[in-house]
Order: structure tokens, then sequence, then C-alpha cells
């Protein structure tokens, strides 16, 4: 034997027995990570606990306990994958043994440290509390003495003493009563409500029960409350269905996703299903159904499912007492509850505060009746304005009628002086939102394109303050995907969504006048045919600017002629199988944003696409859920269209013979028949937004990517074949951001990426596969911030020591399913 063999021989030797004494020290990381977990299982429900009691807690301790919580779930999550991970794995044991560490240390400095000032000033406070609370008695008594020892003998004749004394008890009574509750925390009317509702669903055995109130009372604040209360998660578990019914439910679907969830599996065909279960057995684990938002008995009926341990909780405007045994009613705010709430929007706090006008605001408060939904809106209108829009406010209120039990009308009367609040054009932006249907997200892209279409002088960061105002006033809801956050966010990442009764009013105010001069022609819910009132009025043209239908399959006959001389925008909702474009869509000369969006289960086929093709002003075009037909140049209008969204959609090689001279952004979601990007793609010379995002079966880019040379945003996210990036990319002189989170099975960057001057950000998170860098990267003049995962992240640090790398959490997301 050579003595190189030798002494190779012997290094490896020692190099396995160290080996193998690593991996018994990391496989003894097994007991550590049970113990570990078992901790955090005790200790993690009583931080639960004190976080959503219903005490409102200093901000400062909020956000610590906020802190030792994630800190609790990280630990927990990390004990799992360690139990989980193979022995032999020694590099990621190691990790897990240093994160292990990390967190039992985070965890033991919190309890000796910032704990025990907790305990200190919580036994502080209950001393203070208690003898101030004694002091009070001693004084309520002392004052009871006093009246007492003030009564005469003889004004007990007939009575009227008695009276005297019982009055006397009950207001020191009420006095003692009302300063315990001042002294204690504000919890906004959710909490006698809470508990009722828990005794209904935990404590009975009817199977349907419900909550009724009038719409904004709090209905489904209330029950979102509910289903995250710690006794209802324990009792149920995982096994609550929350589901949104509306006015125009699809019944079917609805059932499908019930019965699919109380019988564990995907479930296609309801009505063949039924008749084999056998509903007279015990259900093993309690179930609990949230339908709500329901407008109808007729509606309700079918979706109710007599299975023993099974309950459903009905929430709705409505009373169904022949199908709930027991309905708790939701109470409307008490007077100070209501001050506090209606402060908190219009001031920040929950008093009055000691500049505002006392009795403007009780005034203001008094004439919103006490409904949750008209305090927190006119509030928010009303913040940071001057006394006399306080003043004109009181004054609008106080004309209109009170409210009784069938006020639909007078509250959105009261809460249309939220809106006339508003700037005049951001006023039109909110009442654009009753083009879309009730209860479904709004994706942020289809609504900045109408902004940007019909109203003059707004662009598409003027768009996005108009809706960040809207949702600061609380007249819309924003609902962000979790990676979103910065410039480079895809606008379908971001989704609106608005309270019912707020798109009532959009509604509302929309259809004031006559139906031809109208400047929105809105459907309000889906209906099988057009509004009879629109063919009433057919023979004179439509001064709509924005029209809005919502229907199920629709075929010729359906249809009538109208002439929309002014429509710039088309929104066509659907639920079908099958749909006929309207022919009249010829008669829409200046139509700048057509979007069609179908809401049933499967992908619908579109026929008589060939009326588009006069569409000269067409500049943007959204489909959804749809098959695709030919975007050929000859039948479609290209010359200047600027933006194509295709989401859910059956591609068919639409775009193989496409050519769209001014196209700036193109958006492809979801579509699973996409397998490779047709080349004809690389000349739409002046694009700068390409997305190509959950296509799952993509495997291949155009090898001449190059010739994008204002492409400033490619989003290659969560295209799991895609296994390289053509070469060509690096000549993309333009190129700002570039994503390929989630591609799991890319080998590794292209090696001449740091050609890319301009290139500021990075998302690579969740590539597995991307193992090291090549050396060009540390040339990347311009690149800021990258987001990645732990184990690439020390390669980039390396190379670009000044760079901002952001280890990402690994995020699961499938929202977008519940549409």
């Amino acid at each position: 034997m050579a003595v190189a063999d030798f002494f190779a021989g012997e290094i490896i030797t020692e190099l396995l027995k160290n080996l193998i004494a690593i991996s018994k020290k990391s496989w003894q990381f097994k007991d550590s990570a049970n113990g570990l977990k078992d901790s955090i299982e005790q200790l993690l429900p009583i931080i639960q606990e004190i976080k959503y009691s219903g005490v409102e807690l200093p901000a400062i301790r909020q956000f610590q306990l906020d802190r030792l919580s994630e800190t609790l779930r990280q630990g927990h999550e990390l004990a799992h994958k360690v139990l989980l991970s193979s022995r032999y794995n020694i590099y990621k044991n190691l990790q897990y043994a240093r994160k292990m560490e990390r967190i039992e240390k985070t965890v033991a400095k919190f309890i000796q440290g910032p704990l025990q000032a907790h305990i200190l000033a919580d036994v502080h406070h209950i001393r203070f509390q208690t003898t101030e609370r004694f002091d009070r008695l001693e004084g309520s008594s002392y004052r009871l003495e006093q009246r007492l020892g003030a009564i005469k003998i003889g004004a007990c004749s007939g009575g009227g003493g008695v009276s005297w004394v019982e009055e006397a008890v009950r207001r020191v009574e009420e006095e003692g009563r009302m300063q315990w509750e001042s002294s204690s925390e504000l919890v906004l009317g959710l909490g006698f409500g809470l508990k009722k509702v828990k005794e209904m669903v935990l404590g009975r055995d009817d199977l349907f029960v419900g909550i009724s109130g009038i719409g904004g009372s709090g209905k489904t604040t209330l029950v979102k409350e509910l289903i995250k209360d710690d006794h209802v998660r324990s009792y149920f578990g995982e096994r609550i269905l929350f589901l949104t019914v509306s006015q125009s439910p699809d019944i079917e679907d609805l059932k499908a996703k019930i019965l699919g969830f109380i019988m564990g599996g995907q479930v296609s065909s309801p009505s063949s299903v039924l008749p084999q279960m056998n509903f007279q057995f015990e259900w093993r684990n309690p179930t609990l159904v949230v339908l709500d938002d329901v407008w109808s008995l007729s509606t309700l009926q079918p979706l109710l499912f007599n299975i023993p341990g099974c309950k459903t909780l009905v929430v709705s405007r409505f009373k169904f007492q022949t199908v709930t045994k027991a309905t708790y009613d939701v109470e409307l705010l008490g007077e100070d509850e209501a001050v506090s709430l209606f402060c908190h929007s219009a001031f920040g706090q929950t008093f009055i505060p000691p500049g505002a006008d006392k009795k403007l605001v009780k005034q203001i408060v008094d004439e919103c009746k006490r409904l949750p939904l008209a305090l927190k809106v006119i509030g928010s209108s009303l913040r940071d304005q001057p006394e006399m829009i306080w003043a004109n406010a009181s004054k609008r209120l106080s004309r209109g009628e009170s409210i009784g039990e069938s006020h639909e009308n007078n509250l959105l009367d009261r809460m249309a002086i939220s809106v006339k609040c508003l700037s005049p054009r951001v006023r039109e932006c909110f009442l654009d939102l009753g083009a879309f249907p009730e209860d479904k997200k709004i994706p942020l892209d289809v609504l900045i394109n109408i902004w940007v279409e019909t109203h003059d002088h707004i662009d598409e960061e003027q768009a996005f303050a108009i809706l960040h105002e809207l949702s600061d006033k609380n007249l819309v809801t924003l609902v962000k995907d979790a990676r979103d956050g910065d410039i480079y966010s895809s606008c379908y990442d971001i989704s609106v969504t608005q309270h019912d009764v707020l798109r009532d009013l959009a509604l509302h105010l929309s259809n004031n006048g006559s139906v031809n001069q109208r400047s929105r022609l809105l459907m309000p819910r889906r209906e099988i045919e057009l509004p009879r009132e629109w063919d009433r009025h057919s023979d004179e043209p439509f001064q709509a600017r924005i029209v809005s239908i919502h229907t199920g399959e629709m075929t010729e006959m359906d249809w009538f002629e109208m002439e929309f001389p002014k429509a710039e925008v088309l929104i066509l909702n659907f639920a079908s199988n099958e749909y006929l474009l309207p022919p009249f869509i010829r008669n829409m000369p200046k139509l700048k944003a057509l979007i069609l969006i179908n809401y049933s289960a499967s992908i619908a086929i579109l026929h008589g696409f060939s009326v588009l093709s006069n569409l000269g002003n067409l500049r943007s075009l959204w489909l959804e859920k749809v098959s695709v037909p030919p975007l050929d140049p000859a039948t479609f209008p290209s010359k200047k269209l600027r933006k194509i969204s295709l989401i859910l959609c059956k591609i068919n090689k639409s775009l193989d013979q496409s050519a769209f001279p001014r196209l700036l952004e193109l958006t492809i979601d979801h579509c699973d028949d996409l397998f490779e990007l047709p080349s004809s793609i690389c000349g739409m010379h002046l694009l700068k937004n390409l997305s190509i995002t959950n296509c799952h079966h993509l495997w291949q880019l155009p090898a001449d990517l190059s010739k994008l040379k204002s492409l400033q945003i490619l989003r290659l996210y969560a295209c799991p074949h895609l296994q390289k990036l053509p070469p060509d990319i690096c000549e993309l002189c333009c190129l700002k951001y570039l994503n390929i989170s989630q591609c799991c099975s890319l080998r590794g960057l292209p090696l001449n990426i740091g050609k890319l001057a301009s290139l500021e950000k990075i998302d690579m998170r969740e590539c597995s596969q991307i193992r090291n860098l090549p050396n060009s990267t540390a040339a990347l003049p311009s690149l800021g911030r990258v987001v990645c995962d732990e184990e690439i992240s020390w390669f980039w640090k390396k190379a670009l020591p000044d760079l901002h790398v952001q280890v990402a959490e690994k995020s699961f997301d499938l929202d977008w399913l519940d549409e």
C-alpha cells in the first residue's frame, strides 16, 4: 500500500467516526425537541387566552406577547420538523439544533425578565384597584346613610317613603355599577353576544341555530370571533367550515362544499351522494358549518343536513324560526359602547377628546342609532374634518327618519353622508364598486384599470392612493397576499372586498335618475335575464360609461339590441359552461376595458368572440375561467391594446399567432394547459411587465427573450416544472425585478446574470434545487434586495456584503380557490 493511500484511509476512517458521533449527537436533539414541543403545547394556549381574553393590554405588553406567541409557534413547527427529520441528514439536523437553542434561550429570557415585570405590574394594579374600589364602596355607603338619615318617619305614609328609599338605593347601586364599569376595559359589544352564541353552539343539542340582526349590526364580526374562540376551537378542532351564501348563490356548489367537508373528500355531484349517506349514525367528530349572509328560506333549506354531531349556524338579516330552534338577535351597542366605537373611528381613541364638542359628538352618535357599521363609517368620514363639516353632517342625519325594524333605506340614506364627504373623484371611484357582484373579491388590477380608463387625470399610483383612502375610511377592505408589500408586487396579489351594505349604498346612489341617463348601468345581482326596465327603454341610447351585467348562461335569444355610445367599461359576470358574448358590444365604439369573469366551477366556452373585431379603442382585456379563442390580430382588435390578463383559463395556443405591438402588460395565471411560452410574445417590443404565475405545467421559455428590450418586471412564480432560464434573459437591459419563487425544479441562475445592470430585486424563495450562485452575481450593480431561503442566503451575503437579504418563511395560500 502506498503512503498516500495509507494516510487517505486513516483520514477517511477518522472522518467517518466524527460523522457518526455528530449523527448521534443530532439524533439526541429529538429528546430536546419532544420536550420543547410539550412545553410549547402547554404554554401557548395560556398566552393565547391572555391575548384574546377581551382585556385591552398596554401596547408594549401586547407587542411582547405577540412576539412570544410567534416564537412559540416557530418553536412548535421546528420541533415537528426535528421529529420528522432523518438522523443521517447531519447538516439539516445541526441547523435545527442551533435554531432550537435560540428559541429556548428566547423563551427563557422572556420568562426570567419581562414576565417577572408583568407580574409585579399586575400585583400593583390589583392592589391599587382594590383600594380604590373599597374607597368608592365606603363613599357609597356614607351617601346612603346620609340619605336614609334624612328620611322622616311621617314621609313613609302612603308608601311615598318606601319609593323614596327604593329610589335612593337604586341610584346608589347605579352609581356604583357605572363606576365599576368605567374602570373596566372596554369590549365593544362582543362579549355578551359571544357568550350567548357559545351557549347555543356548545350547550344545546339543536343541530340548527341562528344569529340574526339588521345589516351592519356586526353579525359576521361576531361569528368570526366565535370561530376563533379557544373553547370553540378546542371542541370542534379544525372541523369548522365558514361559507358566505349571499343573495344569488350557487346552491349545488355550496352543497358540494358542505358534503365534501363533512365526508372529508371532494364531492362533485351532491345529488348522487345524498341517497348513499346514512344520517342515523353518531358522527365521530363534532363539526360546525357556518352559513353567513343567508337571504331566503328557499336558499337555506337545501344547505341543511340532519347529521347528528354536525351543527349548522345560520347567520342572516332574517329569522328562520321554522328551521332554527334557537336564534340570537344581535343587540345594538349600548350608549357608552357606541360613543367609544365612534370615537375610535373619528379620533383614534375610545373617548371624546377635551377639545371636541361633546354635544355635537353625541348628537351624531344618536343619529347613527348605535349601528356599528354606521358608527365606523361615519366616524371615519368625519375624522380630521373641521367643526362646520361635523355640524353639517349632524343636520343631515337629523333630517332622516328614525331607524326601525325595516331600516335598509334609512340606513343607506344616513350612510350616504360618509360618501358625500369624499372628494368628487374619490366618490365616483367608490360608486364604481357597485359594478361587482356581492361577496366576491375584486382583483385590484381590474379595479385600477377601470379607474384609469374612465376617470380623467388618474394614473395607477393615484388609483392605488384612492383605494387606500377608501380603505382608511372603512368603505372597502384590502385583502393582501402574505408576499405583498413593495412596488413590485403584482396587483393580482391584492384584492378588494366590500360589506354588502356598502355595496347596496353604491348601487342606491348610482341608480338615481332615468335608466337611460345613468352613468352606470348595473345589475344588483345575478338574474336569468336582463332587467325588464332595460328592455323597455332600449329604443333610446344608454348614456352609461360603465355597464355591468350578471347572469347565467346566455344565448342569442337572451340578448336584445341596445346602444351604448359612451360606454368605456363592460363587465360581464356570469356562471355557466357556455356563454355568448352580447351582440350589442359592436354598439360600444368607445369601449376601453372588457372584463369577463366566470364564477362557475368549470371553464366556460365563449361564443360570438368575433363581435370584438370592431373595438378599435380597446385597451384592457381581462378573461377569467374561460376557454380563450385565438387572439388573432386579423379578427381581434390590437392597435391600442395595453393589458391582457388570462386567469384560470384554457389558453388553447391562443397566443401563438398574437402580435400586439403596443402591449405593455401580459398576465397569465393558473392556466394549466400552458406548456411552452410561445415565441410570438418576443415580438411585443414594448412589453414592460410579463407575469407567468401558478402555471404548473410550464417547462420551457422562448430562447429569444432578449427581444423584449423594454421588459422591466418578469414573474415566473410557482412554475414547478420550469427547469432553466434561457441564457438570453441576461440581455434584458431594462429588467428591474425577477421573481422565480416556488420554481422548485429550477437548478440555477444564468451564468451571466451579472450583465443585468438594472436589476434591483430578486425573489427566489422556495427554489430548493438552487444550491449555489454564479460568480457573476457579485457584479450586479443595482441589486438592492434578495428574498430567498436560508440555505442560499449565505451565498448572497458572501457575494454582495452590502445586499439586503431577506430570509423568507414558507407560505402556502389557497385563498384563490374560494372563488
